[in-house]
């Protein structure tokens, strides 16, 4: 059965385009409105989303996307609440991927089968978890493929030839290569060695690479989408939304647009690259 991560980067393809991914904070700032975000990721031109699952310490995040999880904590946001967000999602939109991307603390804490029954339920479609490397797949990544959710592997400037059979074993849905040595949304990535890079993992699988960290404006999601199947962008997005709370943190009423303002900058950014002519 093809899945819903597959047909939407072989739409993507037929289109002769990468991808978008947008990442949101599930409960960021208040469930309600990270809601409405999340529905409204798919109308301003986000063709997969991820939504974060908040956790106290998150150690490949940068500020931006740390202090979101810290407003979805303070708020009551959790596990159960953020699954039943992906179900409220799902009523109105059946196609797009949901990603939920975060740590395994949260996942072993709500236990692990219970989780990957519930998601699958509720709609989810993949998970990336951050602090799962390949020697420890039975922990999580085997028992999700299993429950048919694919589970995304991230590679990074530091993983060499030698490392990437063992990273990308077991991925599935696509790769998630890292632009940058470091946190989320702290540098702007070299766009030339990012395309390089990812020339150089699709010489080992046959999966879509996507690439994330740093990527902040339109104009550099159409760098990255000259040579990559797919453009992720989250502490833009993030900082969007932050840049609208009142100062209690709370949502203004122009909260949403302004992230779908960026996605749609983003979208046009990756829609401007002809996958076509680059072949």
């Amino acid at each position: 059965m093809t899945t819903r991560i597959e047909a939407r980067f072989e739409k993507c393809r037929r289109e002769g385009r990468a991808a978008l991914v947008t990442y949101v904070m599930a409960g960021d700032p208040d469930p309600e409105t990270s809601l409405e975000i999340l529905k409204s990721l798919p109308r301003a031109g986000a063709d997969i989303v991820e939504f974060g699952l908040p956790f106290t310490d998150p150690m490949a995040d940068g500020p931006a996307i740390q202090a979101a999880g810290l407003r979805a904590l303070k708020v009551g946001q959790n596990t159960v609440k953020t699954l039943e967000l992906v179900r409220r999602f799902r009523e109105g939109d059946a196609d797009t991927p949901v990603i939920l991307m975060g740590y395994f603390n949260p996942i072993h804490t709500y236990g692990r089968d219970r989780f990957l029954v519930d998601a699958r339920q509720a709609g989810v479609d993949g998970l990336i978890v951050v602090d799962l490397p390949p020697e420890e797949d039975d922990e999580l990544c085997l028992p999700a493929l299993e429950a048919g959710l694919a589970f995304i592997r991230l590679a990074t400037p530091t993983t060499d030839d030698k490392r990437l059979p063992a990273v990308l074993a077991n991925t599935a849905g696509f790769v998630y290569y890292v632009s940058i040595t470091g946190i989320t949304g702290m540098a702007t990535p070299d766009f030339g060695k990012v395309a390089m890079a990812v020339e150089r993992i699709k010489r080992h699988t046959p999966l879509p690479v996507v690439v994330g960290f740093g990527v902040k404006s339109g104009a550099h999601a159409a760098a990255v989408a000259r040579g990559a199947d797919g453009v992720v962008v989250g502490s833009a997005l993030i900082d969007a939304l932050n840049g609208t709370l009142d100062a209690d943190d709370r949502a203004t009423s122009r909260s949403v647009e302004a992230v779908t303002t960026l996605v749609k900058e983003l979208s046009e950014g990756v829609r401007s690259v002809s996958k076509r002519e680059a072949a």
